[in-house]
């Protein structure tokens, strides 16, 4: 592969435009020979969600992957948030410019958000080592907006070095800050209208991704279609735009120049009043038209992904749930699968957004009281099952 291909790799790859279609390992592509994977999450989670911080846990997932683009240049490297993480792939040459960003990262999650961040810059070739791959495929979650996909073990396998120490990125100097330009949490938590948000993980068990896993995958998508629009936990128009000051604090540390953050955090709200304002009275303002806005959140919103395994954070009916559930404890006491599911009454979602004059602006949905982190404490108890 030259090095224009490689570098231009994700944007090489065909989409995907049926979710269902990514269950097929032919939707997908190996990374590049020299590739690396840069992984970051917060340390202990579960104990800052169920203090309350999980607005602060989801902020410091999203900036891993909003520095990194920022600070590579370049917004098509592939990515995936994982709620309290996140993990983007990239060309080994810009390994030292990427150890940069998550070492500055890190000092700015433990100063401005209190929380430690750990992150690991792990080889590709070392996970072909050891027999896995990342390979990766092209979902086209709207005509604006793209999300990577991953399989082939490799990131999770990375994910377990990073935890044990291995591939570490050592924290910068104290006072350093990376380049969050675009990350926002204006949004109120967005509620229920079908029963509960589910957040949900589904990992391949002891017989590996085998033909049984895959065809798992399928009935879960299949039940999660039932749900209109898919069980999507935005509204069709999009989520309400409201006078919040839930998201301020996280934006304004993200954002603020140094000793300017009471006049950030009065800058982002007098931003978000202008905005119900023009949005009550429905008149775009030059090329921003918040109506339309909202609409392309919702259409361009990450509520469902393949990371090694298959995430969703969905809203769905009682009777959906429970069938949900019963068919996966069948699964998983069988060896097919592990899982973990965590219900709550609110979605939560962080953005990326380098401009609101372009449409393709990213948002990364999580469950609002746990999501992600707490269905991934509770996957964990299937490793105890033969």
């Amino acid at each position: 592969m030259d090095d224009v291909a490689k570098t231009d790799f994700f944007d090489l790859i065909p989409f995907v435009d049926n979710f269902a279609d990514l269950t097929n390992v032919e939707s997908y592509r190996p990374l590049p020979d020299g590739w690396v994977l840069a992984i970051a999450d917060v340390i202990d989670s579960t104990r800052a969600i169920e203090k309350g911080k999980y607005k602060a846990v989801n902020t410091a997932g999203a900036s891993v992957i909003t520095a990194l683009l920022n600070g590579l240049g370049r917004q098509t490297y592939p990515f995936v948030f994982g709620g309290d993480g996140a993990m983007l792939a990239l060309p080994g040459e810009r390994v030292s410019t990427a150890q940069e960003i998550l070492a500055t990262l890190t000092v700015w999650v433990s100063e401005a958000l209190q929380l430690t961040l750990r992150a690991a810059i792990v080889p590709v070739q070392d996970i072909r080592d050891t027999g896995l791959d990342v390979l990766v495929a092209r979902h086209r979650a709207s005509e604006n907006a793209t999300y990577a996909m991953f399989s082939g073990g490799g990131s999770h396998w990375a994910e377990a070095q990073m935890k044990k120490g291995l591939y570490s990125v050592v924290a910068a100097a104290p006072g350093s800050r990376p380049d969050l330009t675009g990350l926002s949490c204006r949004w109120d938590p967005i509620p229920a209208r079908n029963g509960e948000i589910v957040s949900l993980i589904v990992a391949p068990g002891v017989n590996g991704r085998d033909p049984e896993f895959n065809l798992l995958l399928t009935e879960i998508i299949s039940i999660v279609a039932e749900q209109e629009r898919d069980g999507h936990p935005l509204p069709v128009d999009g989520p309400p735009l409201t006078l919040t000051t839930k998201g301020i604090d996280s934006e304004a540390r993200a954002t603020a120049a140094e000793g300017r953050l009471l006049m950030r955090k009065l800058g982002i709200f007098a931003e978000t009043m202008l905005a119900v304002g023009i949005d009550y009275l429905g008149v775009p303002v030059g090329s921003f038209d918040p109506k339309r806005y909202k609409v392309e959140v919702a259409e361009n919103s990450d509520f469902r992904k393949f990371d090694d395994s298959l995430k969703m954070t969905v809203d769905l009916d009682t009777e959906r749930t429970q069938r949900l559930e019963q068919r996966l404890v069948r699964a998983a006491s069988a060896g097919t699968c592990r899982y973990g599911i965590h219900r709550q009454s609110e979605a939560l979602m962080t953005c990326f957004v380098p401009s609101l004059h372009a449409k393709n602006h990213v948002h990364f949905v999580d469950g609002a009281n746990g999501g992600y982190a707490l269905a991934a404490r509770l996957l964990k108890k299937w490793d105890l099952y033969p």
